[in-house]
C-alpha cells in the first residue's frame, strides 16, 4: 500500500516527523517536497535550505520509504509526482486539507485521509509559523553592531516608486495635488547606494532597527521614520520626501495623496494577492550605474502647473490600470508618469542613461520604463510582457518581490 504526503519541509521539526510517523501507519510512505522555485513564487520567500538538502533530510527519516522534489507549481505542485507514483492513499494534516485536494483524490480513486495535528507524546506542538516567529523575536534581542552603517541588513525592505515621483515635495504639489504610488520590496537582491531605491532612508532605519522593521502599525512606523530622517537640526536644508518612508514601511502596493504638505492627506493600500502577483509578473529592473557624485537632478527644473498636472494625471491613471490589471493601460500610464517627471526635472537623464533607455526600449517585450527615485542613474525599472521569460532571456534583469 503506497501512502503519499506533500509539503515544503523547509524548517524541518518534530511535528513533521510525527506526521510522517502517523502517515506511515497507513502503508509505505512517499513524500513530495516543494521545489525552491515553487516556494519562491507561491510563498514569496526563499527557502532556508535548498531543495536537495531538504530532500536529503526527509529521505533520512526512518518512517519515509522515498521522497521526491515535486515538479508542479503552486499549492497543487504534487500533481506530477502523484501521477507518476500512483499512491493508494493521500494523507494531509487538518490545516492543510482542502476541497481541491479531496476532489483531486476522488477523481483518481485515491483514499483521502485527514489527520489532526497532534505532537509526539511528551513533546511540544511545533509549526513552521511558530518557529519563524520565535526566530524573529530572538532577532529583536540582538544588540546592534558597533558600526551599523557598514552592515548589510537583509531584513529591511526597500521601495520602488511606480508613478507620481516628486509629488511628495510641497514645492511640486503646490501647483497641483496628486498621488505617489509605491510598492514595498523584499531585499532579494543587492541594493546599491545612490540608485533610486531609498537607500538614504533605509540607512536611517538601520540606525534604529538594524535587523528588521518593528511589529507595529505600518503608517505610524512610516511617520516615525520620516520624522527621524528629517531631523530639524539637519544642516543641508533638504527634506526627504515622505514617499520613501511610506514605500519602505507599508507593505504591498500604496498610493499617498499630497497637497502642498510634506505628509500626505490620505494613504490607500492594496494587498490583494491577485493584483500583487500581477504586478510582479510585469515588473523587473536593469542595473545601470549609481548617480554620480556632485550630480544635481534638480538643476534646470521646470516646475509649473501643466507639468505637475501631467504627473498627477498619469499617477491616477496608473493606479486605475493596476486595479483593473490592464497591462496596456498600465504601461501607457507608467511611461507617461516618467515622461512627466523628466519634463519637471530634465537633469534626471544624466549622460549614459539614454543609452540604456535606447537599448531596452527597442526590445519587443519591454512595454515601458522609468528610473526609480530621483533618477540620474541607478536602475531602469521596466514594465514587461512577462517577467519570468524576460529575466530568463536577460541575465542582468532583476525580478521583484513585493513585501506582503
Amino acid at each position: 500500500m503506497k501512502v503519499f504526503v506533500s509539503g515544503c519541509y523547509d524548517l524541518l521539526h518534530s511535528g513533521h516527523v510525527e506526521f510522517f510517523r502517523q502517515a506511515s501507519q497507513y502503508g509505505d510512505l512517499y513524500v513530495g517536497i516543494g521545489s525552491d522555485e515553487t516556494i519562491l513564487h507561491y510563498k514569496h520567500h526563499k527557502t532556508l535550505y535548498p531543495e536537495q538538502e531538504r530532500l536529503f533530510m526527509v529521505k533520512s527519516i526512518r518512517y519515509v520509504k522515498d521522497a521526491y522534489i515535486n515538479q508542479g507549481s503552486g499549492i497543487m505542485d504534487f500533481i506530477p509526482t502523484v501521477e507518476s507514483l500512483k499512491p493508494d492513499r493521500f494523507v494531509v494534516n487538518a490545516d492543510g486539507a482542502s476541497e481541491e485536494k479531496r476532489k483531486f483524490c476522488e477523481e483518481r480513486g485515491i483514499e483521502y485521509i485527514v489527520l489532526d495535528r497532534v505532537p509526539a507524546e511528551g513533546l511540544q506542538a511545533r509549526s513552521s509559523t511558530d518557529i519563524k516567529q520565535t526566530l524573529a523575536n530572538k532577532q529583536k534581542d540582538i544588540p546592534p553592531p558597533s558600526n551599523v552603517n557598514n552592515r548589510r541588513s537583509e531584513g529591511i525592505p526597500t521601495r520602488l516608486d511606480l508613478a507620481g515621483t516628486w509629488i511628495d515635495q510641497p514645492y511640486v504639489s503646490t501647483y497641483a495635488p496628486g498621488w505617489a504610488i509605491t510598492i514595498s520590496l523584499r531585499p532579494t537582491f543587492e541594493i546599491r547606494e545612490r540608485c533610486g531605491l531609498s537607500t538614504s532612508t533605509r540607512n536611517q532605519i538601520k540606525r534604529i532597527w538594524p535587523i528588521q522593521l518593528p511589529d507595529m502599525d505600518p503608517e505610524m512606523l512610516a511617520k516615525l521614520v520620516f520624522c527621524f530622517e528629517n531631523d530639524p537640526e539637519r544642516t543641508d536644508g533638504i527634506i526627504s520626501g515622505a514617499q520613501d518612508a511610506i514605500g519602505i514601511c507599508m507593505p504591498g502596493l500604496c498610493r499617498h495623496y499630497y497637497n502642498a504638505h510634506y505628509w500626505p492627506e490620505r494613504i490607500e493600500s492594496c494587498t490583494d494577492e491577485h493584483i500583487l502577483r500581477w504586478l510582479e509578473s510585469h515588473l523587473c529592473m536593469i542595473p545601470m550605474f549609481p548617480r554620480r557624485p556632485g550630480c544635481s537632478v534638480v538643476e534646470g527644473k521646470v516646475i509649473n502647473e501643466p507639468n505637475v498636472k501631467a504627473l498627477a494625471t498619469a499617477a491616477d491613471q496608473c493606479w486605475q490600470a493596476i486595479m483593473q490589471t490592464d497591462l496596456d493601460a498600465f504601461a501607457h500610464a507608467y511611461q507617461a508618469s516618467f515622461e512627466a517627471q523628466v519634463a519637471l526635472f530634465p537633469a534626471m537623464i544624466q549622460p549614459g542613461v539614454q543609452d540604456y533607455i535606447e537599448q531596452y526600449s527597442r526590445m519587443k517585450d519591454v512595454l515601458a520604463w522609468k528610473m526609480p527615485g530621483a533618477g540620474g542613474g541607478g536602475y531602469l525599472a521596466l514594465a514587461v510582457s512577462d517577467t519570468q521569460s524576460f529575466c530568463q532571456a536577460h541575465d542582468e534583469a532583476i525580478p521583484l518581490e513585493i513585501r506582503r
